[in-house]
């Protein structure tokens, strides 16, 4: 079928384009009437047989069905509603959770052009580990979204019993005042997950089975400067056991995502003291005195809660995308946003020569994205000067997606 969550809308007798915004939309033509007609059956209400006999009842030849589906399948716009495999297969008969997670779904679906591809990552989400340390303002928000959008097991670490101002919309709830941070913000995780939480795999002999190793770890303090400026030495273990890892929090009205590390990989917490200190050879000294416990102080610190929120659905949002296989932009990167204009800007964070971690001797390849290049997908066919013409009409409007 043709990928429901793209609107379709003809740009005139002969193009039809699917997608609304520039990063995903994509130009189809030209199109005859009788196509277009064919076109508007790909719904998933009917197998390919069916589009076949519809197709001649219209004067189309044949095989120009099968045409119509592979244009359509190496353009992107095709999803297979039974694909993904047996653990996509398995969620689906989970008819609670996955009427949930539909809206995730339709958005996988979008992002990633082969059929069944949406529901595999979906699907795959369910046998991932992550690990929260944080369960504050925006830790525990965050662990709240990924339990919500399907990660299987979701782990919050924090010391101490909730206080007044750890209450937030989608994190702890006020009624968990008082109770140990930790055990509350895993209640939160579990009334978060679609379908609630699924029971723990046992062995034949009755024992609880190891669990996966962890597939990220984010730290989100509620002291924000422990992301602002983390302490190399408390990321040693994930970087001794290449556990990727990722920085968010709010620190003085200063909300941070990232970096991602990728142990060896990408910068880690030290190439940026490294880093910093170069630019402020002070910085060290200071870094220690803020870390100090008479510095942090027994109440809350500056946090304000649309900063927190908005931090906590951004640094979720690279996670997911770093678990469904792709690279976010916070990778080796820090994004930082203040109060009160609110203006996201990026810093690149390059591996630092001395840090022991080994990036510095990486080439780290980009991922060229195809937004904002339009390609002809049929090959061996010339554009026409229609094609060319809407093709550049389509490019000085924005649309970022191919043009077939």
């Amino acid at each position: 079928m043709v990928k429901p969550a793209l609107r379709q809308a003809w740009r005139d007798l002969r193009y039809v384009q699917f997608g609304v915004t520039a990063a995903h939309a994509v130009v189809m033509g030209p199109v005859d009437t009788a196509t277009g007609s064919l076109l508007s059956l790909f719904d998933g209400t009917r197998g390919l047989p069916r589009l076949r006999e519809e197709a001649r009842a219209i004067g189309l030849p044949d095989g120009h069905a099968d045409a119509l589906l592979e244009r359509l399948a190496e353009a992107g716009l095709v999803d297979d509603v039974t694909g993904g495999g047996p653990a996509a297969a398995a969620l689906r008969k989970r008819t609670g959770a996955y009427d949930r997670l539909r809206p995730d779904l339709a958005s996988l679906s979008v992002v990633h052009p082969e059929p069944g591809g949406g529901a595999a990552r979906l699907a795959a989400r369910g046998a991932m580990r992550v690990q929260v340390r944080g369960a504050g303002r925006v830790g525990a928000a965050l662990a709240a979204v990924l339990s919500a959008s399907g990660v299987g097991q979701v782990e919050v670490l924090d010391g101490g019993r909730v206080e007044p101002w750890d209450v937030a919309p989608g994190g702890v709830p006020a009624e968990a005042v008082g109770e140990r941070r930790a055990v509350s913000a895993q209640q939160l995780v579990r009334r978060s997950a679609p379908g609630g939480t699924r029971r723990t795999a046992r062995r034949p002999d009755g024992g609880q089975t190891e669990p996966p190793p962890l597939s990220l770890v984010i730290v989100a303090p509620r002291d924000g400067l422990s992301a602002y400026a983390p302490d190399p030495g408390t990321a040693e273990d994930w970087m001794a056991t290449g556990t990727p890892h990722l920085y968010a929090g709010v620190a003085e009205a200063s909300g941070v995502v990232g970096p991602l590390v990728l142990p060896g990989g990408s910068a880690c917490a030290g190439c940026l003291a490294l880093g910093r200190a170069e630019r402020d050879p002070v910085w060290p000294r200071m870094a220690a005195q803020w870390r100090m416990p008479r510095h942090r102080g027994a109440g809350p610190g500056p946090c304000d809660l649309g900063l927190a929120t908005t931090v906590a659905g951004m640094a979720a949002s690279h996670a997911l995308s770093f678990l469904d296989g792709e690279l976010p932009a916070s990778t080796g990167t820090r994004w930082e946003v203040s109060l009160p204009l609110l203006e996201w800007r990026s810093r690149r964070i390059g591996p630092h020569r001395d840090c022991p971690c080994g990036a510095a001797g990486q080439t780290e390849g980009e991922r060229a994205s195809g937004a904002g290049t339009p390609h002809d997908t049929m090959a061996g066919v010339a554009a026409s000067t229609e094609q060319c013409r809407t093709a550049d009409a389509a490019r000085q409007l924005g649309i970022g997606g191919a043009h077939v």
